[in-house]
């Protein structure tokens, strides 16, 4: 009895300690993370790698950058030029993409969902000594356009064609911190297909500096001498690693299918070695972006707004389906889902001012599959040195990328510091953190930018204006607040009258008077 009652007390104690440092190990990595948005100045920041492919590059922002590891998340841009695919590849974090410039057709590969396109029949078999050709199906694949997010989840196989006659240009965000993404908060891309050597070698680059931190010049050297050894010597680098049972299928191969085993494969697919021999031999270095001799032949969609239109009809029906208690589980919801909204069209705008401009803002209820990214994003545009107010997201992070002209945008921390008061440019990003506070102001030519948001339901507070905080505080409150008269606490609750938007012309007319 007594060596049973010892038993249980030890079996206790180690329980508690275990859980005593599971605890500890939880609050110090939320130490670690909190550390990670301590910060004392920001800075628009441009790409700092490119990797050429056989069709486009694709540019990273350095994910090890303090504004990008505060908020969690990771970008990346790629130009892709006409008849280029951007070849099939998951992630492993939520994406939003936003397309920049260009159009083309777009495949996402949802896990258990039915093949819904087929080839048409017409034309087949026609006569009796025509062969029968295989009919194909695929799940659906979407025209985009420019001004098109494409919200991608973790893990969901997509790829890209650029089917105009200009390049397409795509930014995508990768929430990195987000709780779909169980790894580390390091970026990966695992490609199904091509030779994304390049790429791959950057990334591991990136994951390194993040687990090591600041290292020597010497040490980053050395291995990058190493690296590029084994990129031009594949034959020597090997002989220096433990040679594995199977055969090395391939030197310069770096996709999924080529690291597996022939044979394997070969029962998985149900056909002869020989062919998944060709599958695993990648010929030449074409990178993850590859051009084609001929167009795209698929069964593609109907024309942009008529998609659009059937995609809108579809979510209708299966709200009705639901409401009356008929939903078909996976079908009719994950798999029926829209996965994409244009925000860029003037007419689409949610707040407008035909003097300073207009926003356009996407979320959870105009694209539901938002929630379950924990994603939202905005689409603005300012006139001729028009501004927003001051304000505040209260529940999310905010990555801003300048896709037209240039603003100028401060940022205010808890302190009452301007951590950024720079001009922020076309093509560069700047993250601001939650509950930061910032405004911007447009140059004369305007500008234009999409945000991405780290929460599904992104919340701006505007201090200025006609719903903003100030204006929602009693004006004693605010008198005593600043010491100033009710007189002039009440012009400064009362005088704007917008929502979020000034402009030069006002602010002037009032100087001048």
């Amino acid at each position: 009895m007594a060596n049973k009652l010892s038993l249980f007390s030890l079996s206790l104690s180690l329980l508690l300690l275990f859980n005593g440092c599971l605890a500890h190990l939880g609050s110090e990595q939320q130490f670690q993370s909190q550390n990670e948005c301590q910060i004392n100045r920001l800075n628009s920041i441009e790409p700092t790698s490119q990797i050429r492919s056989e069709a486009g590059t694709t540019e990273w922002w350095n994910p090890n950058s303090q504004q990008l590891s505060c908020a969690g998340v990771s970008v990346l841009r790629q130009n892709v030029e006409p008849n280029g695919l951007v070849l099939p590849s998951y992630t492993n974090a939520p994406q939003l993409v936003y397309i920049v410039q260009g159009r083309g057709i777009q495949g996402t590969v949802m896990p258990g969902c039915a093949e819904t396109f087929q080839e048409s029949q017409q034309g087949q078999g026609q006569g009796q000594q025509s062969p029968r050709r295989f009919q194909d199906q695929h799940q659906k694949i979407r025209r985009f356009r420019q001004g098109d997010v494409i919200a991608l989840p973790a893990g969901v196989v997509h790829w890209f064609y650029n089917d105009g006659n200009e390049r397409l240009v795509t930014v995508n965000l990768l929430h990195t911190a987000n709780s779909a993404n169980q790894l580390d908060q390091n970026p990966r891309r695992f490609h199904l297909a091509g030779n994304p050597e390049e790429e791959q070698r950057r990334l591991r680059r990136f994951a390194q500096q993040q687990m090591q931190g600041s290292r020597s010049e010497r040490e980053e050297m050395e291995e990058e001498d190493d690296e590029d050894e084994e990129q031009d010597n594949p034959s020597r680098s090997r002989s220096r690693r433990e040679t594995p049972r199977r055969e090395k299928q391939s030197s310069s191969c770096n996709n999924l299918l080529c690291a597996f085993d022939r044979e394997f494969l070969a029962q998985a697919f149900n056909v002869d070695s020989s062919l998944i021999r060709r599958l695993q031999e990648v010929k030449g270095n074409k990178g993850s972006i590859i051009r084609l001799r001929e167009r795209l032949d698929v069964v593609s969609p109907p024309r942009m707004e008529e998609e659009e239109r059937e995609e809108r009809r579809e979510e209708e029906r299966r709200r009705e389906h639901h409401h009356g208690g008929r939903d078909n589980g996976l079908e009719e919801t994950f798999c029926a889902m829209r996965m994409k909204e244009n925000i860029a069209d003037p007419e689409r705008a949610d707040i407008f001012n035909p003097e300073a401009g207009r926003i356009s803002t996407l979320n959870r209820y105009n694209l539901p599959i938002l929630q379950a990214l924990g994603l939202s994003a905005e689409r603005g545009v300012l006139y001729n040195r028009a501004g927003t107010v001051p304000q505040w997201c209260i529940n999310a992070h905010k990555i801003l990328y300048m896709l037209k002209g240039r603003a100028r945008i401060q940022v205010v921390n808890q302190n009452g510091d301007t951590v950024f008061d720079d001009n922020v440019e076309q093509g560069q990003l700047l993250t601001v953190p939650q509950n930061f506070a910032f405004m911007k102001r447009a140059s004369s030519e305007g500008a234009e930018w999409v945000s991405f948001f780290t929460n599904s339901e992104a919340t701006n507070t505007p201090m200025a204006g006609r719903v903003s905080a100030i204006r929602a505080l009693p004006e004693e409150v605010v008198a005593a607040s600043y010491q100033i008269s009710r007189e002039d606490a009440r012009k400064v609750k009362f005088n704007s009258q917008d929502t979020y938007f000034f402009t030069s012309s006002r602010s002037e007319r009032r100087d001048k008077a």
